[in-house]
């Protein structure tokens, strides 16, 4: 439940208190990106430590579906935040073309 901090409940308007309302949006936004990106991050990781022979219980098939559902994850969190071209983040993450093409990006 969303309270304003107490220093503010006596002069709370309708315009502040849904701009404090907007502030806490934003902010659980970039929240999610940042948890999604890192999810991301890391099952790229692990996908590209498989591929250097850090072969765990898991099957490189099973590795390359975690790793674009995590990016498929990010994508969508940078969509709802108004971020719409990933292909900075491809290059910089190195998102390599078996994960874009499980998510139609190729």
């Amino acid at each position: 439940m969303f309270r304003p901090p107490m220093n503010l409940l006596g002069k709370t308007t309708l315009s502040n208190g849904l701009e404090l309302f907007r502030e806490e949006i934003v902010a659980e936004q970039a929240a999610s990106l940042g948890h999604h990106g890192r999810k991301a991050e890391a099952a790229l990781a692990a996908l590209r430590a498989w591929d250097a022979g850090e072969r765990g219980k898991m099957t490189r098939q099973a590795v390359v579906e975690a790793a674009s559902k995590a990016v498929w994850a990010y994508f969508v969190q940078r969509e709802l935040c108004g971020l719409r071209d990933e292909r900075q983040v491809i290059r910089e993450m190195g998102i390599p073309p078996e994960v874009l093409n499980r998510l139609g990006a190729a």
